[in-house]
């Protein structure tokens, strides 16, 4: 069955567990581009450098990579309600301590705490919505894709609207609508029934030995540095006000999430997976190459528009991360995220630090590569994957537990 074809009905009849999950899925995706438009006002805020702040997203998704090799061993262990209430948990507490700090080291800190807290929750939120959902997978699986794209979009608005008064209070924000999320989880969804089979923090790593999911992940890998080149990086070169940048990064989130959820599966099915990655990847390296070389309103368009290839994207990856190998899809899933979110990692990291040793234009240079890379790997390892091209089950990867972070 098609997700896109479950209807309304089979999406809005859901049981109080199910919205409170999504609702805070929403919240926990959110967190992802909550800083985008605040980053010029925390550097002079805390008196710290483009590099030093741009620290913020290098922490948070360093700690995230090496979580997903623990995500399913304690999910496995505890069950799914405590491990949700256990990632949120701890972004309450890390995003409350994020608020109130004095330097850019505690905040650098501070968000690599939120990152294991995200990790642990949005791990385990669409395995639990599924479980707990009425309709079938497909409606779950749309409502939490809907839960995703909403919060990519609107985390950057958020972070304008507060943030236009304080950099601290999109962070005291997110600790309070994470604080509420605990509350309704709390209170309306019951422990999910456990995996038959207990997970190891090295079976993600046994998974990529498989080719087939090793070139996924490594093409995923150059794909993420220059998401997050554009995501952590552009903010600093656009030089708007948080309300400005906000809207920007909204309409991005909002392409984002069209893509993935509507304009990625029908694409497939017309052209085919490898194609439409393949082509979309190319078409990414063109827009962030002009975004680094263009005037201040291309920029702005570019950045826009980087958001439909990257919803694209996300979507075949995941698809193919989940289809590709014969390791259980949570097994798969944590051993590709394991790898891609080093990219996401370094690229706030090393862009700055491009632009110190060279200019604002080189580190677009470098997205564009990588961008290039990542298809060149997809054209060179094709036959690894065409399992997952060939015999595709759109969307119904969730039905083995699986949670995809933050694509």
């Amino acid at each position: 069955m098609d997700p896109f074809d479950a209807g309304a009905d089979g999406i809005l009849r859901q049981p109080r567990a199910v919205w409170a999950t999504a609702g805070a899925s929403v919240v926990a995706f959110m967190g992802i581009g909550l800083v985008d438009p605040i980053l010029p006002s925390i550097a002079q805020g805390l008196d710290a450098t483009a590099g030093q702040v741009s620290l913020l997203f290098t922490s948070y998704f360093l700690i995230t990579a090496f979580a997903m090799l623990v995500t399913g061993f304690v999910s496995s262990r505890i069950g799914g309600r405590r491990t949700l209430l256990l990632g949120l948990a701890l972004v309450v507490i890390f995003a409350g301590l994020s608020g109130i700090s004095d330097t850019v080291g505690q905040l650098v800190g501070y968000r690599a705490g939120w990152g294991l807290g995200n990790a642990l929750f949005v791990s385990t939120a669409l395995a639990v919505i599924v479980g707990a959902a009425a309709g079938g997978s497909a409606a779950a699986i749309l409502l939490y894709e809907s839960a995703l794209g909403l919060g990519m979009a609107c985390g950057p608005l958020l972070g304008a609207l507060l943030g236009d008064a304080s950099w601290r209070y999109p962070f005291f924000g997110t600790a309070v609508l994470m604080a509420v999320g605990f509350l309704c989880i709390t209170a309306f969804l019951k422990e999910q029934p456990r995996p038959a089979r207990r997970t190891s923090p090295l079976d993600p790593l046994r998974a990529l030995g498989h080719g087939g999911l090793a070139s996924a992940a490594a093409s995923a890998f150059f794909y993420n540095y220059t998401f997050f080149t554009v995501l952590a990086f552009t903010p600093f070169v656009l030089n708007m006000t948080p309300y400005r940048s906000g809207a920007v990064f909204f309409a991005w989130g909002v392409l984002l999430a069209v893509f993935s959820v509507v304009v990625a599966p029908r694409l497939q099915e017309r052209f085919g997976s490898l194609k439409v990655l393949g082509g979309s990847l190319v078409l990414l390296a063109v827009d962030v190459l002009v975004l680094g070389y263009g005037d201040h309103t291309t920029a702005v368009v570019c950045t826009i528009l980087s958001g439909a290839f990257i919803g694209v994207n996300n979507t075949v990856y995941t698809e193919l991360a989940l289809g590709v190998s014969d390791a259980p899809r949570p097994v798969a899933s944590a051993g590709y995220n394991f790898v891609r979110w080093f990219a996401a990692a370094a690229a706030p990291y090393f862009a700055p630090k491009i632009e110190e040793w060279t200019d604002v234009h080189v580190p677009f240079v470098v997205a564009a590569v990588t961008a290039a890379a990542g298809a060149l790997v997809v054209v060179v390892r094709r036959e690894a994957l065409t399992r997952e091209a060939e015999e595709r089950e759109p969307r119904h990867a969730a039905q083995d537990g699986v949670a995809v972070f933050a694509d």
